[in-house]
């Protein structure tokens, strides 16, 4: 893991905890909530690519509850994963 201050570790760590708790709630509500739009921001620095950022903001504010819950979900697999690849999250 790519060395970084603890004060980015602990954001990156929150966001995540933010999204996820989204995510599975996401099958039932909406969860475009500025929570999860400061989670999403807070992590645009450490993604190489944007593109699953953008998707889980879209997909948290459909009404349709299939695809909110499976955007969501895609998303947040594909934060995770350019998180790793960059260094900057390990489980």
């Amino acid at each position: 893991m790519t060395s970084l201050p603890r004060h980015q570790r602990v954001i990156i760590s929150l966001s995540l905890h933010i999204l996820r708790a989204a995510m599975v709630r996401s099958g039932e509500m909406r969860v475009d909530a500025v929570e999860v739009r400061l989670a999403l921001r807070c992590l645009l620095p450490h993604c190489p690519e944007r593109w699953p950022l953008e998707l889980f903001w879209d997909s948290a504010g459909q009404d349709n509850e299939i695809g909110r819950a499976q955007g969501t979900t895609a998303a947040f697999n594909g934060i995770v994963r350019q998180l790793r690849l960059a260094g900057r999250h390990e489980d």
